[in-house]
């Protein structure tokens, strides 16, 4: 299966991956995303471009990855079950690639309780294996769910997400597997702070060889103050901060500083652990710090291919 996306071309080189993430506006004003794209520059070798995320109102993420296109970047179009049927489905991944779009990220999506439209109905038609599984379908099969045969074939390049640190632990590797059962080529976790955890869960995935079958990224989140960080561990589901991390931010002179020194160590770390493909660095609302990570990381530059 070839899609010709760059993502996929870096992943099958055996190169460690690096993608980056950007999130469309809350308008039709889209220069600020160019920009930022444009400043990521050669330091990532594909966008994630968010799809609503937060379940807040923006600007599409097919009309954002068309733009990425436009600049000759690489776009990993996000999309969520949560607010759209198996017919809105479809038709969006065949505009896409109609687009020029290679890269797809399947989600479920936040709930709509947490944005800025709580009144509004989920959909949530399929859940997020079936989305995989029928974008597979849609690709190696030439056909709709409903079995109805595409009047052409399409190409996509499928990833899904996983989250080592949610509980129950045991149950994680599982849900894994299903997602690449289902398809998934390519896997970001949420972001690792927890080393001990993470190394166990790579460890468990090694154990069944699922590295073998889809290329897993490690969630890299920079954190720019102590504040952010308690926040996160507070507040943030899904996402465990250690306390030695706090401390750590806590007894430095210059907060930020520190914080990139953490997640330029993560990334150190994460190369050593076996199975680990790549990174995933998700600095919404600090895009700019992005090319100076991967630089200091000693990932720059990265492979033309």
């Amino acid at each position: 299966m070839i899609t010709g996306s760059n993502l996929e071309k870096v992943i099958n080189s055996g190169e460690f991956v690096v993608t980056g993430e950007l999130g469309p506006p809350k308008s039709a004003d889209v220069e600020t995303l160019k920009h930022h794209a444009e400043m990521l520059g050669k330091h990532v070798d594909a966008y994630n471009i968010t799809d609503n995320q937060t379940a807040i109102v923006r600007t599409s993420s097919i009309a954002c990855g068309a733009l990425l296109v436009q600049l000759g970047l690489d776009p990993i179009m996000q999309m969520t079950v949560r607010d759209r049927n198996r017919i809105a489905i479809q038709s969006d991944i065949l505009g896409a690639s109609a687009l020029g779009i290679k890269n797809l990220l399947c989600l479920s999506g936040d709930h709509q309780c947490f944005g800025n439209e709580p009144g509004s109905k989920g959909v949530y038609d399929l859940d997020s294996m079936q989305l995989i599984r029928a974008v597979k379908n849609m690709r190696d099969e030439g056909k709709f769910i409903g079995e109805e045969e595409l009047e052409a074939p399409m190409s996509m390049f499928i990833g899904a997400v996983e989250n080592p640190f949610a509980d129950p632990f045991e149950y994680r590797v599982d849900r894994l597997e299903k997602k690449i059962n289902a398809g998934a080529n390519f896997i970001q976790t949420q972001g690792v702070f927890d080393m001990e955890r993470f190394r166990e869960f790579m460890k468990r995935v090694v154990d069944r060889g699922l590295h073998e079958k889809a290329s897993i990224m490690a969630g890299i989140i920079p954190v720019k103050s102590l504040g952010a960080a308690r926040y996160m561990k507070n507040n943030v589901a899904g996402i465990t901060i250690p306390d030695t991390m706090i401390d750590r931010l806590k007894g430095a002179e210059k907060k930020k500083e520190e914080g990139l020194k953490i997640c330029i160590e993560t990334i150190q770390e994460c190369r050593e652990i076996e199975g680990v493909a790549g990174v995933h660095v998700m600095a919404i609302a600090w895009e700019e710090i992005v090319p100076e990570i991967v630089e200091r990381a000693g990932l720059y530059p990265r492979p033309e291919l």
